[in-house]
């Protein structure tokens, strides 16, 4: 029989509350209890994915080892519990109707009027209980996007309401995130909010079974007792989330609160074992008392909204405290370089990462950030994109192609070093169609990739339609850029390096999505131990 129990997560009041670090944080605290948990995001939006997503409305699109399109939630669930997701972890509105209207067409139904309820909430329930039926975890959470209240979430709560009743009380219990805001003119904090919030909760159907409430300021025993008898729970019920330093420091933090103990009271399990987080505190330690600090560049086109690069800037986390160095990312923005005032914007850094991204805008930016990078041997990574100005950049200004560009950018261009990957070619559908999830690559011994990873055969997610046109790989190596990284099935170049360089690394893939607080990435660990190098000469 399968055992698993399911803890689901809301938010009230407002969004932004972090749902998504009080899950990762909870989920750790449970896994370091000897509980094998997972994590899933249910989006109330209608795109089937969030792949085509704007980065400035929705920040960064994850993608899984098993190709999936997901929400940037799924990134920290990995970061802290250092184990993959996969499609059956990220499910949006426009998946849920997607696939009760193809099971319509096929006739799945036998004529019968398709509904909300029960065929849209069934759904809802087949795709939660997916994760438990395989019996891999004890415990699986489920995060609810949006906000109780939203008419996009109704038919998610709903399928919550029904499962709680369909699993029993010990096997299926709702954690409500909401706001406790302060009033300065008042000078006190105020639970209305969350009064309403809950009541609009119970009339779903759904009481909470504990509250974990975000302020600003210490939340009192007396307003804990106010919110447990007026949202109908018990006192010890009541977990306060205070705004932490980092959001590594969350874990700790609910750990002090208990939130992990009463959710397993809750869930009849045991609590004999207890949580230690040596090797998390370990990381928060190193984080918080840097020996050094660096200066590293990121050049994109999205640097106003920051998520855009969620991944990245936690890899530089990950590999900076490894190193005791805490990496200040200088964000720049690609539109904004010329040739006239490169200098001004580059200068004083120990190293630049040239971001991912598509689209013609901010490409020459790019360009001149890596001819920038590449003449001045500061230590350089670029990644998808950014990969792909580098073999621009160097096709322009060492082999004097002048036109050299990505048929992207340029369709006419008379050196196209960039090109539409075969397969892409009869593709006209944007969404979920371009080379995604886990590939396999081979490095060349001896190049700054393999001496970084250590092995010849690695394996990393992508993202891309557009890749190195082999057709120019013989001369750009002849003068002296190396293809150091091969797929071995497909032949497609992975890596490019400049070995006359101190650290100048291309990859196509996206080594970020790997890289976790237990496990940093071993390409990052090697970027920052070059930018180190680079900052003490």
């Amino acid at each position: 029989m399968n055992n698993t129990k399911y803890v689901f997560v809301t938010g009230g009041v407002t969004s932004s509350l972090g749902k998504g670090i009080i899950a990762a944080s909870l989920a750790k605290l449970l896994q370091e209890r000897g509980y094998s948990v997972t994590i899933q995001k249910l989006d109330p939006y209608i795109n089937i994915d969030p792949g085509t997503l704007n980065p400035y409305e929705h920040g960064e699109c994850y993608v899984t080892d098993d190709g999936a399109e997901t929400d940037l939630d799924l990134g920290h669930y990995e970061r802290f519990l250092n184990i993959p997701t996969s499609q059956a972890n990220n499910v949006t509105t426009g998946r849920i109707y997607q696939s009760v209207i193809n099971k319509e067409r096929r006739g799945d139904f036998l004529g019968k009027t398709v509904q909300v309820i029960p065929h849209i909430t069934d759904e809802i329930k087949h795709r939660i209980k997916i994760l438990g039926n395989t019996g891999d975890y004890d415990i699986v959470i489920t995060e609810i996007g949006g906000t109780v209240g939203d008419i996009e979430s109704l038919p998610y709560i709903e399928a919550v309401r029904q499962l709680q009743w369909e699993l029993g009380e010990d096997n299926a219990i709702v954690i409500h995130l909401t706001l406790v805001p302060y009033l300065a003119a008042a000078g006190e904090l105020k639970t209305k909010p969350t009064q309403h919030s809950v009541k609009m909760l119970m009339q779903s159907g759904i009481g909470p079974n504990i509250l974990v409430c975000r302020s600003e300021h210490e939340i009192s025993e007396d307003i804990k007792r106010k919110l447990a008898l007026f949202c109908n729970v018990k006192k010890e019920d009541v977990i306060q989330s205070l705004d932490a330093e980092t959001i590594y420091d969350v874990p700790n933090l609910m750990f002090e609160e208990g939130l992990d103990r009463v959710v397993l009271n809750k869930l009849d399990l045991s609590t004999e074992k207890q949580p230690e987080l040596v090797d998390w505190n370990c990381f928060v330690k190193k984080y918080k008392n840097p020996k050094r600090t660096l200066e590293i560049g990121l050049i994109g086109k999205y640097v106003e909204l920051h998520d855009s690069y969620k991944s990245i800037t936690e890899a530089f986390i990950h590999a900076g405290s490894t190193h005791e160095a805490k990496v200040n990312v200088r964000w720049i923005h690609s539109e904004e370089l010329s040739v006239d005032n490169i200098k001004e914007h580059l200068e004083g850094l120990d190293g630049m990462l040239v971001a991912p991204g598509f689209g013609e805008r901010g490409i020459e930016g790019k360009i001149e950030a890596v001819k920038y990078a590449r003449e001045n041997n500061i230590p350089f990574l670029g990644i998808c994109l950014g990969m792909q100005m580098a073999v621009i950049e160097f096709a322009r200004n060492v082999l004097n192609l002048s036109d050299a560009n990505s048929t992207e950018m340029n369709e006419k261009t008379s050196a196209p070093v960039i090109n539409l990957m075969e397969e892409q070619k009869d593709i006209t559908d944007m969404g979920g169609t371009m080379r995604l999830g886990a590939w396999d690559c081979q490095l060349t011994e001896g190049s700054k990739t393999f001496e970084a990873y250590k092995t010849a055969d690695i394996s990393e997610r992508h993202r891309h339609r557009y890749e190195f046109n082999s057709e120019y790989k013989e001369q750009i190596e002849a003068a002296g850029m190396k293809a150091t990284g091969i797929n071995p099935k497909t032949g497609l170049v992975e890596v490019v390096e400049i070995p006359d360089h101190p650290w100048f690394v291309g990859v196509q893939y996206h080594p970020e999505y790997k890289s976790t607080v237990l496990n940093p990435h071993p390409l990052f660990l090697s970027f920052i131990e070059a930018a180190i190098k680079y900052s003490e000469n």
